[in-house]
């Protein structure tokens, strides 16, 4: 996952008063790192009216639709931490973990966020995480 999250992708003191404000800023990481176009953006949202992406453990993982792939650049992960919490269709979320992947390169981002949120004490990190250092260390350091 090393090449796919950088520390200007990791913002940990973010607000938003709605899910859907939460997802649009995480497109707008995702923009403003250039892994997505703008249109990716609406693809999150699509997304989530279909499915949540609520994970548990407080994180929500917002990606785009299959057939948002053309809007990819590159596959990448932006992190986002809410310390006030997010309403998500009544879960409190803490953290987003938003994921742009033009193949299938989003399976085995989703099978190592599985593995941290599995542990309750890695969870609670990722929630906790008050500097990239630490997201950094948490999501790719330990995994390698």
């Amino acid at each position: 996952m090393a090449d796919l999250l950088t520390g200007d992708a990791i913002r940990l003191h973010e607000r938003a008063g709605s899910r859907d404000e939460a997802i649009r800023r995480c497109g707008e990481v995702l923009v403003e790192v250039g892994a997505v176009a703008p249109a990716y953006v609406e693809a999150m949202l699509a997304r989530e009216q279909s499915v949540s992406t609520y994970v548990g453990e407080g994180v929500a993982i917002p990606h785009g639709t299959l057939n948002s792939k053309e809007s990819v650049r590159r596959d990448a992960l932006a992190v986002l931490r809410f310390p006030d919490g997010v309403d998500w269709d009544g879960f409190d979320v803490r953290v987003c973990v938003a994921i742009a992947a033009a193949g299938d390169g989003h399976v085995d981002i989703l099978a190592s966020l599985a593995e941290i949120l599995l542990d309750p004490d890695q969870a609670a990190r990722l929630r906790a995480a008050t500097d990239p250092a630490d997201v950094l260390d948490l999501l790719i350091l330990e995994k390698t």
